[in-house]
């Protein structure tokens, strides 16, 4: 139920639907005071609100600055990962549970792979064995690391539903196999609150975050809003609010992992 409520909200409130929910409520006043004859500065405010947030989170320049808040941890040296143990691997996106191109096999797209690619370059140059987990993505992750990139997984967690789930369901397959200390391949932006996620179970934790900002040259095309830095925006806001949460749901024992 927790989860289903989060991501309700998560769709209800960040972009595009927040910012199309205050311009709908704006437009909603406009309408009702329209046919009373009567002018409506607050619906306008809020149309213009809302229409200008989506315009603004949709432009590279913003994404890009609200990326960079949301990435706490450096690039990971590949050639020293701390006596780890194992690789995992957390999904995160919505997966392609036939794809045609593929003759119907499962598949993984957009950030995910992403992940899963830093995920397998990790593995082939480390020797380490792989852990995929997350409920709807593991078949996909499972045979896109096989099929593209010639990395066999090892464990698959195909429970959970959510980063603190990730966690509390791969901890106990990992322990089992005497895997103390593991790798931690998600999103940049992610990569923070799923660390302290795992770290809460007991595991030992070396993060290697996917997608790591870096400087890029600035064009007029970085102020000219497009679908993908709304993506960016989004999934950067997503974890600027998410950290505050897990501490406000960990501290009286709500979510709280068990080591």
């Amino acid at each position: 139920m927790f989860v289903s409520i989060k991501m309700f909200l998560h769709t209800l409130l960040l972009p595009p639907g927040g910012p199309l929910l205050v311009a709908v409520a704006g437009a909603w006043l406009i309408a009702r005071r329209a046919r009373r004859g009567a002018a409506s500065p607050a619906g306008w405010s809020l149309l213009g609100t809302g229409l200008a947030l989506l315009w603004v989170l949709a432009t590279p320049v913003i994404a890009d600055a609200l990326s960079r808040a949301a990435q706490r941890y450096p690039a990971l040296d590949a050639d020293r990962l701390g006596g780890a143990q194992a690789i995992v691997i957390l999904g995160g996106d919505y997966p392609r549970v036939s794809a045609p191109e593929y003759h119907g096999e499962p598949a993984v797209g957009g950030r995910l792979l992403g992940r899963i690619a830093y995920g397998a370059y990790l593995a082939r140059r480390s020797g380490l064995p792989v852990l995929v987990s997350g409920a709807l993505e593991s078949a996909g992750m499972r045979a896109a690391l096989a099929r593209n990139f010639g990395v066999q997984t090892r464990w698959v967690e195909a429970r959970s539903r959510d980063t603190f789930e990730n966690a509390a369901f791969s901890a106990p397959i990992l322990k089992a196999a005497g895997v103390s200390r593991i790798v931690l391949v998600t999103d940049a932006e992610h990569e923070w609150r799923a660390a302290h996620e795992f770290a809460g179970t007991g595991l030992s934790v070396v993060p290697a975050p996917q997608g790591v900002w870096a400087p890029a040259r600035r064009t007029f095309l970085s102020y000219v809003p497009n679908a993908f830095a709304l993506e960016e925006s989004t999934a950067a806001l997503y974890e600027l609010i998410g950290e505050p949460v897990r501490r406000l749901l960990a501290a009286p024992g709500l979510r709280r992992q068990a080591p």
